[in-house]
């Protein structure tokens, strides 16, 4: 059955891994009227267009084609998954010099067709990434948004359900920060139907370690993240395009939120049409407190690296 509400168009600048799998994701659950694809190697976007449209007869009536920048022109969003891919034992951070060139690319052709649309951030280092968007495109930092740290809470609220043996879907638990190494798990609000979880010294350790490090562990595995990210960015994607007003920690502009300004980072808030249309204030602990402050100062360090 279509979702769709209204006639819409997304755009997805970069068909590797996660621009792909994201790509398809949308097109099987019908989210859009009309899809495209953009990448710098024309021929890997016009592949993967023609690789699905063939399966178009199993699906609905998804309109989807390779295509270039004018494309954009339309578009409700625009998803940036283009960029060097992260490295076994490379960091988010360590790509950062390696993806800010390309963005100017991208955000100037962006920017050149649209003037109205969201731009959705997946590239790594997302939340620096999310904020040389919002600073190149001239957008107001409503209709940029990352991905941020709902791919992690998911991958959280997993694990505290193998943990405690309850359906991830019914676990209330965050991550916030740094999607990376500074990212902090907010312990204190997990709960099941408003009912706190108590966890072992041991149990908490094992959990966060294993949230924080998952996308190592399946870079080694088989060299790149798509599938959980995918359904985030679909996540992300239908709460824009249906309206919705959901709660989902992506990365968006901070504005004295816990005396934090001018950095992006990912907090739960509300998303819709507009884009990021409220942050929502989190009751955090002194040692949460901290910790977020902590992920905050190091990506503004690194954001003060650029030329921006």
């Amino acid at each position: 059955m279509k979702t769709q509400l209204r006639s819409s168009r997304v755009v997805i600048i970069g068909t590797g891994a996660v621009g792909t799998t994201t790509a398809y994701t949308l097109l099987l659950r019908e989210r859009v009227s009309e899809l495209v694809l953009i990448d710098a190697n024309k021929d890997k976007a016009l592949g993967e267009a023609l690789d699905m449209n063939h399966g178009l007869p199993f699906t609905g009536g998804v309109k989807l084609w390779a295509g270039d920048y004018s494309d954009c022109a339309d578009a409700d969003v625009i998803v940036i998954a283009a960029g060097a891919s992260q490295r076994p034992g490379e960091t988010r951070i360590d790509l950062l010099k390696r993806n800010a060139g390309i963005f100017d690319t991208i955000i100037q052709n962006i920017v050149k067709y649209n003037d109205h649309g969201i731009i959705l951030v997946a590239t790594n280092p997302v939340d620096i990434l999310s904020y040389v968007s919002f600073k190149k495109s001239g957008f107001p930092s409503n209709r940029v948004i990352g991905s941020g740290t709902l791919l992690d809470s998911a991958r959280f609220r997993y694990l505290i359900g193998q943990n405690k043996g309850i359906n991830p879907r019914s676990i209330h638990a965050h991550i916030v920060g740094e999607h990376g190494d500074s990212e902090l798990p907010l312990w204190s609000l997990a709960n099941v139907a408003g009912i706190g979880l108590e966890f072992s010294d041991q149990d908490r350790e094992e959990i966060f370690n294993s949230t924080k490090n998952a996308a190592y562990e399946i870079i080694n595995a088989k060299g790149a993240t798509s599938y959980a990210i995918a359904l985030a960015l679909d996540r992300i994607v239908t709460s824009i395009l249906q309206d919705e007003g959901s709660v989902l920690n992506v990365s968006t502009l901070l504005d004295n939120y816990n005396g934090i300004s001018d950095v992006y980072l990912g907090v739960p808030s509300i998303v819709d049409r507009s884009g990021v249309r409220e942050v929502l204030d989190l009751n955090l602990n002194d040692q949460e407190l901290i910790q977020f402050q902590n992920s905050a100062n190091k990506l503004k360090s690194e954001i003060s690296k650029l030329e921006l």
